[in-house]
């Protein structure tokens, strides 16, 4: 076997299922080994940027290592968007791509990236973007060398890898094949530091000081559900989701208090500022999530964070008890805790304001789509299991604010890196990766323009992903932001195509709604696509003049 077939058997034996990618000179022989394989799903791209956020996608709601490819120079240098959502966001990522040979470096070869003569010099900037990166010099050591970044990938807090195959070694011959073991411990604090964590969570666990549990994406990546709702429901804890880990527990819950920040529902913002006990579980304190980094946010608090990366305790408040922890063996250790010690739930007068976005009634106005409207049909009509992906923009707020989830519902945005088309096309992994999950994408139509070209990727591999554009025919969020700071604006205007002729001449369908019956008989039509195999677009025409509530903090 040469270096990219070993490449495509290790990823077989590891259970991935789809990579992602472009085609390239350099990476050749990948495609033929990929070609080759009846266990992988190669997914070609129009763009390979589309593809590192697929990629993206494709880890995210899952246990599997996402994958994508590129040549080398330009195709390798449109990985960096994706590889960036993975390294901020914690998703397990593999990006392959070509690579100069030795001989010709510093020659000034076609696509050359080596650093030397004036070349762009992508080692280092693969190096920057991600957990590990590595030049493939010899053969030999193709086997190591992917052993190592894989378990990188998985390690610790997740996050991306890279590999640089140079154009000289991806067909040369491996001398020897073996399969690799990729056996990551989790993160488990020590027991004098859980006991300490512990014992502070008892001292301040009282009804007076309303304590409230702050739930994050850890969770979901260390799968936390179980013991995350026994400690919730068994002692009473009222909680706040992050945007990430909205749906994660269900929001009917009746000590769900909503998302907490400055889009926040009215009840969950309220309760935080009275309490004086957060505990913050699998969550970095995000910029939405402390109105913009108050400082005086946690003033007069007890804070116990739990996380896996020690470098997230103290980043932007300092915690009185700390836990560096994979999430679900930390609370696991709690609730032990608590029961050895007989430790009591929350009584009474805790005053939960169970005020959120989603039960509120959007007045409608001059003939569009309220995007708060649209967002509680697309709530009532969500099929149970789904993920519904926000893209970034003004919807984004909508969406986190006015989705009620229930059902084993989920909802993730863009992570603290944000880039536009992100889950547009990360979407498509995540359906990839969840082939019996029902997977929704709501995104502007800036986001869309950015990454629409992907239906036909979605077409051509039977991926049938749901896209629900807000159609303002503006960058709607950028356009607030500028009035808001100097009362005028400029270049805001977006000039949109049909998207009903463009998904037809994709091969799918689309549909145009202009208002809340339209709409729901467009999205029964687009579930039964969707269960049919095949993706769908729906165009939804919303007012651009009103905008999410948003609150700053109190403190």
């Amino acid at each position: 076997m040469d270096v990219y077939q070993t490449i495509v058997k290790v990823l077989e034996e590891i259970g991935v299922d789809h990579v992602f990618g472009g085609s390239g000179q350099v990476n050749g022989s990948m495609l033929l080994a990929l070609n080759k394989s009846d266990k992988i799903k190669t997914v070609i791209i129009q763009n390979e940027q589309a593809a590192s956020f697929m990629a993206a996608g494709y880890g995210m709601f899952s246990k599997k290592l996402g994958v994508c490819f590129a040549t080398g120079g330009p195709g390798a240098f449109n990985l960096f968007s994706g590889l960036a959502v993975a390294y901020s966001d914690s998703i397990p990522m593999l990006a392959i791509s070509g690579y100069p040979s030795r001989w010709t470096r510093g020659k000034g070869a076609l696509n050359e990236t080596s650093g030397l003569s004036r070349t762009p010099d992508s080692q280092a900037m693969f190096a920057a973007t991600t957990k590990k990166s590595v030049v493939l010099e010899y053969p030999k050591d193709i086997i190591p060398v992917l052993e190592e970044l894989i378990y990188t990938a998985f390690e610790g807090r997740p996050g991306p890898v890279h590999l640089h195959i140079p154009k000289d070694i991806g067909a040369a011959e491996v001398p020897y094949y073996r399969s690799i073991e990729i056996s990551v411990p989790k993160i488990i604090a020590g027991a004098s530091q859980t006991e300490q964590f512990c014992k502070g969570f008892v001292e301040n666990f009282k009804t007076e000081n309303k304590p409230l549990l702050m739930v994050g994406y850890g969770n979901i990546r260390s799968d936390s559900k179980e013991v995350l709702e026994k400690l919730i429901n068994t002692w009473k804890i009222p909680f706040v989701s992050t945007m990430d880990a909205k749906g994660y527990i269900s929001e009917d819950n009746p000590l769900s208090t909503g998302i907490v920040g400055t889009s926040g529902d009215v009840g969950a913002n309220d309760y935080f500022h009275e309490s004086k006990m957060i505990i913050a579980v699998g969550n970095s304190f995000a910029e939405n999530a402390t109105f913009a980094f108050n400082p005086k946010l946690m003033d007069g608090k007890k804070l116990l964070h739990i996380n896996i990366d020690r470098h997230e305790i103290d980043k932007v408040y300092r915690a009185d008890y700390r836990l560096i922890s994979d999430a679900k063996p930390a609370l696991e250790s709690l609730v032990t805790y608590l029961e050895k010690n007989n430790v009591q739930p929350l009584g009474d007068g805790l005053a939960i304001i169970n005020k959120h976005h989603y039960e509120q009634v959007p007045e409608m106005s001059n003939g569009k789509l309220h995007p708060a409207y649209l967002t509680q049909l697309i709530s009532k009509h969500l099929p149970e299991n789904a993920v519904i992906m926000g893209d970034a923009g003004m919807h984004m707020l909508w969406l986190s604010g006015y989705l009620n989830l229930t059902k084993n519902q989920v909802y993730q945005n863009p992570g603290s890196f944000g880039p536009m088309a992100s889950h547009v096309n990360g979407s498509i992994g995540v359906a990839c990766a969840n082939p019996n999950r029902p997977v929704i994408c709501g995104c502007g139509d800036g986001d869309y323009l950015m990454a629409g070209f992907e239906l036909l990727t979605c077409v051509k591999n039977h991926i049938p992903t749901i896209h629900i554009i807000f159609n303002n025919s503006e960058f709607n969020v950028i356009k607030k932001f500028l009035l808001n700071n100097w009362g005028e604006q400029a270049f805001m205007d977006i000039k949109n195509p049909d998207y009903v002729k463009y998904a037809e001449a994709c091969g799918a369908k689309g549909w145009q709604v202009h208002n809340g019956a339209e709409f729901e008989a467009a999205f029964t039509e687009a579930l039964k696509e969707q269960a049919a195999g095949r993706p769908s677009i729906i165009d939804a025409v919303i007012d651009g003049d009103v905008y999410p509530s948003m609150s700053m903090s109190k403190t």
